[in-house]
This record gives structure tokens, sequence and C-alpha cells, in this order.
């Protein structure tokens, strides 16, 4: 089992009508000097996923620094409102606006997010600039680019997937062990050692009465959002952003990997020539989970950033 360096502080913070929870890393008294540092998760990840990071960023960083995770909503301990039978990338603007209100105040914090966060992250940041010190998005990409005559079918897909979900039909996968769950963990990501897995897998699962092990996270997260990704409102979103933006991807180019020649690096790279301040930087022999498969080269990446 993999052995934690910083335990975390958890936390469950009343927003917007939910009870949010929150977990936090600290070395010490905070520094009001130091910007708080805000890291969000992924689609299908919690917050716990960051630990392996924090535990390797240095002594010196830590120093006073005061880091915060939520588990959105619908993942992690984050339950959903009653009767979710879908979710709208809007709300995780809202709920990060209302954390920031609760937690941090008016400070600017550095921001970092991983893939879904990573596209929170970016939209956030331009439509609230002032609140951003400076940006890290790791391998947020964004979706494809689609056209209007995309849109009824679009809907249609979705109206189709709610009366699955409702059916019984769309749900997420159970497993019989913790062990199961790890090993499921390290089939989707085989960079990912056993001790890391066995540690990550009591975070992202938990028994349910019958102790078959359910993931946390919401099976309506599975439900395609019904509206089009609008390429041309994400860039002048984007060219609104004020804070240095450091945009971090794996070597192994998951993007193609996933979308298959619907959308490119090179495409993702010109989108971001908006940023008005943007720099790239590539993690060797890592994956999407790059937080998870170079947590070391990752840290000293950030460090050297938010620095």
């Amino acid at each position: 089992m993999y052995r934690i360096q910083r335990a975390s502080h958890s936390a469950f913070v009343p927003i917007r009508g939910l009870r949010y929870h929150v977990r936090s890393w600290s070395d010490g008294e905070a520094d009001p000097a130091l910007p708080p540092l805000v890291l969000v998760h992924g689609w299908m990840d919690v917050a716990a996923s960051w630990q392996f990071m924090v535990d390797a960023f240095s002594s010196g960083f830590m120093r006073g620094r005061r880091i915060l995770a939520p588990d959105w909503r619908g993942f992690g301990h984050t339950a959903p409102p009653p009767g979710t039978d879908h979710f709208v990338f809007a709300d995780y603007l809202g709920d990060l606006d209302a954390l920031l209100d609760t937690l941090v105040g008016a400070q600017p914090v550095d921001l970092i997010g991983h893939s879904m966060g990573g596209n929170v992250a970016m939209i956030y940041a331009g439509v609230r600039p002032a609140r951003i010190r400076r940006l890290v998005n790791l391998e947020g990409f964004g979706l494809p680019a689609t056209r209007p005559e995309q849109a009824g079918a679009r809907y249609a897909q979705w109206l189709d997937e709610l009366r699955a979900l409702h059916a019984g039909e769309l749900r997420l996968k159970d497993y019989d062990s913790l062990d199961a769950v790890a090993r499921r963990l390290m089939k989707t990501n085989p960079r990912l050692s056993p001790d890391k897995a066995a540690w990550l897998a009591q975070h992202w699962a938990e028994p349910d009465a019958a102790g078959r092990w359910r993931i946390l996270g919401d099976a309506a997260h599975k439900i395609t959002h019904p509206m089009l990704y609008r390429v041309e409102e994400v860039l002048a979103i984007y060219r609104a952003i004020t804070a240095p933006v450091l945009a971090v991807e794996a070597d192994g180019d998951s993007l193609s990997q996933w979308w298959k020649g619907r959308y490119s690096l090179a495409e993702y790279h010109e989108r971001l020539r908006a940023v008005p301040d943007c720099r790239v930087a590539v993690v060797a022999d890592a994956g999407h989970m790059l937080h998870h498969d170079q947590p070391e080269e990752l840290a000293r990446l950030i460090e050297s950033f938010l620095a």
C-alpha cells in the first residue's frame, strides 16, 4: 500500500444547496501572503487523486501554503441534488465560484485543473480573470468542434440516454472487492503501480450494504451533454484570460488516442494561441493521468511556474 507523505483534512462545505466535500493539505500555519492553491479533478475522478502530486511537492513550496481540492458534484463524497439525471457544465463554474467565495474570499488563487477540471479551469479563468493569479491546465483539451446541423442528433441522443438511465440500463460497474477496483484502475492506466492503485481504490469506491464496491461517481455523468461545444465561444473566453497559463500534456498523446481523428493535438495547440500568456510543457513517459504517472516531474514543473 502506498504510504502518504502529507495527510489531508476532509471537510464538508455548504455550497449552492449541496454538501461539498473538500480535501485540504498544509504544512503548518497558512501564510496569508501565499495564494491558495486550488486543485480540480477530472471526469470519474476524485479529489484524493491529487495525493501523489501533493506528496511530491518540496518542503519549501509547501511551507505556509494552503491547498484545497473539492470533489465535484456527483463525484467522491459530494452528492448531487436529489433526482439528478444529468449534469450541466455551467454548474461546475457556479460551484467553483461559490467555493472560492466561501473558502478564500476575494483573494486570487493559483488554479490547477486536470482533464474535465482543466476545461472548467480554463473557462473560469476567462470568465473571472481577476480571481486567478496563475493557471495550470493538465490535459484539459476541450472537445472536437461541432456544426449547427449536429444539434438535432445530439438532443435525440440525450433523450435516449435519459430514458436508458431511468430504465436502469445505464449504470456504473460495481466490483466484488477492493482489490478488483485496484485492478480496474491499473487496467485503465497500465503505468499505475500496484501500491498507488491499492491506495487510490479505497478513495475511488466504497462498499454498499451487500458488500459490493461501487464507484464514487453518479451514473448520470455518463449522459451526453445536450448542448454542442462551440469553439468560437471557447476561444473568445480564452482571449479574456489574464493569468499566465501553463498547459501540460503527456507525451503519450491521449487526445489522439481518445478522439481517433476527430480532434488532434495540433488543433488543441492552435486553440491555445488564443490565450494571451500561455506556454506548453510535455511530461515524458506519462499518459492522461500524468499526476499519477509522473508526480515528481509534474510537481517540479508546477513549483517553477507558480514561483
